[in-house]
């Protein structure tokens, strides 16, 4: 089974996101699929360290550009 995040931002800032990259980087993340929904944006990374990216996930809740929405999910 494999671990993967799907994140919905209401929101999208481009740079911020790019930004993070070291950081979702260091959470064991890693970007698979990026899908666009009028101005939302959903992202799909695979999850190395599940610890790891619950913590990063609650770092991103208290910045000013949190996802709105997470799902952490298992492949079958």
């Amino acid at each position: 089974m494999t671990t993967q995040l799907l994140l919905k931002y209401d929101h999208f800032d481009q740079s911020a996101f790019d930004a993070d990259a070291e950081a979702r980087g260091q959470a064991g993340l890693t970007l698979l699929q990026m899908w666009k929904e009028g101005s939302a944006r959903w992202a799909l990374f695979t999850v190395n360290d599940g610890q790891k990216a619950r913590d990063w996930l609650s770092k991103e809740s208290a910045l000013s550009h949190p996802p709105a929405a997470s799902h952490m999910l298992e492949t079958l």
